[in-house]
């Protein structure tokens, strides 16, 4: 049997292709062993019914085991203690977090990743302790590689994509100092210094509003140095012409 498990969007699990029903207990269990690896009994007994009783807890998940391995034959491994998912099984997870690390190392950056690495939201709705950790662990790989993405970008001369990765890493963290930094430089090197102005200004706007802060002086090293207008950017008049004698040359 082919098992594919989907933790990201929402929870599925398929068989050939084909969506299989799973209890909720058992979907629990699956998704503990899928994000954690393997794990003993009294581990998952702890994690799944922590206000149980260590009996109940013990008896709960020996039920939930034994209606896995009968239900869904194949899809864990033949040990008993610990217990683990069968190697066959393909995780949507643990493939992105492959080609997020690919993808870091200046590798595997295909079309769509960063489209991808954006809306990729482990278990939406999920709020289990073990589940919400997670969720966060997901969330800060999303935004490092995304920023990866956008520096590879930058140093191979491609701005327009390089703000494109910034901006889908400021769209989940907007007072993120360095996704606003990748963006404002990508568009200082594409000829947009309007709009790399416009970013910075709506940036210390909303970092003011919500936080009563002012960007750092990392922000300025990080966009190009100190300038007249104290904010590290080209005027945008400058800017525009610098733009178009390159493009006479």
């Amino acid at each position: 049997m082919g098992w594919e498990l989907r933790l990201l969007g929402c929870w599925q699990l398929l068989c050939d292709g084909h969506v299989v029903a799973v209890g909720a207990r058992q979907q629990r269990l699956i998704t503990a062993l899928a994000l954690m690896g393997q794990r003993s009994r009294s581990y998952l007994a702890g994690l799944l019914w922590p206000d149980s009783t260590e009996h109940q807890a013990s008896g709960s998940l020996r039920a939930t085991v034994f209606k896995v391995r009968h239900q869904l034959p194949g899809l864990l491994s033949d040990s008993l203690d610990p217990v683990c998912l069968a190697s066959s099984v393909a995780v949507d997870l643990l493939a992105l977090r492959r080609s997020a690390e690919e993808a870091r190392a200046g590798a595997g950056i295909g079309p769509g990743m960063a489209e991808r690495l954006y809306s990729a939201e482990l278990l939406p709705g999920w709020y289990d302790d073990w589940v919400i950790f997670e969720q966060e662990r997901l969330r800060e790989l999303r935004i490092a590689t995304l920023e990866a993405i956008a520096r590879h970008h930058l140093s191979a001369g491609r701005p327009d994509a390089a703000v494109a990765a910034a901006m889908h890493a400021a769209a989940i963290e907007p007072l993120r100092e360095s996704a606003q930094a990748l963006m404002i430089r990508g568009q200082i090197d594409s000829g947009n210094a309007a709009g790399a102005h416009r970013t910075l200004a709506d940036f210390r706007r909303r970092l003011h509003d919500e936080l009563g802060l002012e960007p750092t002086r990392r922000l300025e090293a990080a966009i190009g140095g100190t300038s007249p207008n104290g904010s590290g950017l080209p005027h945008p008049a400058a800017a525009t012409s610098r733009a178009r004698l390159a493009a006479h040359h």
